[in-house]
């Protein structure tokens, strides 16, 4: 699906002081960019921003930084934040391309990685364009603390099945796994659901999930 353009977005993001410049700078000292030194979790690809805003606000004891490559995606986010009474001081966006993720986090830097409702890419030639694909899984390996987790969430069966099958031969462990979000009580108790989440579950889509360690 073509992604529609926003007149203007670039623009928005570049004067936004919402969005992290020069991100690369910050490499091994992001504690030091926010208000207070706390755990930092991201969200790659975090599109509208829905979720990773959501659990700026619920959960104000860790840091939060939303990663999005496209301006005309990471522009809604902005005016979400923006219309919001209160200011968040525990939440900045980066707009990168996440290939380039340990160029901007050092080692061990972030507690826990969110994977919500990536791009399937769904050409076999394509697989290790793939967020969850061991490709990445090793870049995550390095800016992961040791006891860091990732979660995906996504409703591509073909995908999750694709995920699952990387996390072993990565390195990684599956600590759990749900093939029904929505139905699975224990997974899903404080579940922020995103965009998408919302649109695919209304029409009957199972929503599937993991959270893996090392």
């Amino acid at each position: 699906m073509r992604l529609k353009h926003v007149k203007g977005s670039e623009e928005t993001v570049e004067n936004s002081p919402l969005v992290t410049k020069n991100p690369c700078e910050n490499k091994g000292q992001w504690a030091k960019t926010f208000a207070e030194n706390k755990p930092i979790r991201i969200e790659i690809g975090m599109g509208k921003g829905r979720f990773i805003v959501e659990n700026a606000v619920k959960h104000p004891e860790y840091n939060y930084i939303g990663i999005e490559k496209y301006t005309s995606v990471l522009v809604r986010a902005l005016q979400k934040v923006e219309a919001m009474e209160n200011p968040l001081s525990n939440l900045t966006f980066i707009c990168m391309d996440a290939k380039d993720i340990c160029d901007v986090f050092g080692e061990g830097e972030i507690d826990r990685i969110y994977l919500n409702f990536s791009d399937p890419w769904p050409k076999d030639r394509h697989a290790k364009r793939r967020l969850e694909s061991r490709e990445f899984l090793k870049r995550y390996d390095k800016i992961l603390k040791k006891d860091g987790c990732i979660e995906f969430k996504t409703d591509n069966r073909i995908l999750f099945d694709f995920a699952v099958e990387e996390v072993e031969p990565a390195g990684w462990k599956i600590d759990k796994i749900s093939y029904d979000l929505h139905a699975d009580a224990s997974m899903n108790e404080g579940n922020i659901m995103t965009e998408y989440e919302e649109k695919f579950s209304s029409v009957g889509n199972p929503i599937f999930k993991y959270i893996i360690s090392r």
